[in-house]
């Protein structure tokens, strides 16, 4: 077998490792707050809380399950007269399960149990109306929500937060803008966002 020059494979690996483990970027702090997505200027705050969640669960591109979560959110809600807007921010870490990564649909990845890391990102919530309940708590923290969910999805402690603060609910949906980014150190980082939030691209794989 012909040798290779130690420099030239030195090089090579220099080049090599920085596409390996290339970090995925989402700037959805900007896209919440001040974004063209963002909830409309000018309203009047009526619900800014922050809510932890344990036991939770993601989908991948392939799976309805692909990672267990715990993450803190923070729900913040304008009045503008005559509609709601909601924008919510989440942090958190996951564990994987093993099965397709989480971005397997275009990349044919893999992942193994227990592969960890944190997350971040949210959404700001279509305009929407319904009736605050009265006496629910509008500021500060709400507590942590056990989901109890199980690796096939089923989450029966699962309670929707917009339930929490409104009676007669319409029109929500949290398709204005949504996006939010995984980290796993040399496992790699995925991005999932609507198509016109930078769509999904990267993904977490191997052990």
């Amino acid at each position: 077998m012909k040798k290779i020059p130690f420099l030239l494979v030195l090089l090579i690996t220099i080049a090599v490792l920085p596409m390996a483990f290339a970090a995925e970027t989402l700037d959805w702090g900007q896209a919440l707050h001040s974004g063209p997505s963002a909830c409309p200027d000018g309203g009047v705050l009526v619900v800014n809380i922050t809510q932890k969640v344990i036991n939770s669960v993601d989908s991948g591109t392939t799976r309805p399950v692909w990672a267990f979560e715990d993450y803190v959110r923070h729900i913040r809600v304008i009045d503008t007269g005559s509609e709601f807007c909601a924008t919510v921010q989440y942090e958190g870490n996951f564990t994987s399960i093993a099965g397709d990564s989480p971005g397997a649909a275009y990349t044919g990845g893999e992942i193994s149990d227990g592969v960890v890391g944190t997350f971040q990102g949210g959404y700001v919530s279509t305009l929407f109306t319904g009736d605050l309940k009265p006496g629910v708590r509008g500021r500060g923290s709400i507590g942590t929500y056990d989901y109890n969910c199980d690796d096939f999805g089923n989450c029966p402690g699962f309670v929707s937060w917009p339930d929490v603060f409104f009676d007669n609910l319409a029109g929500f949906d949290i398709g204005a803008w949504w996006g939010w980014i995984y980290h796993a150190g040399n496992n790699g980082s995925w991005q999932n966002a609507c198509p016109s939030c930078g769509g999904n691209s990267g993904d977490i794989t191997g052990d």
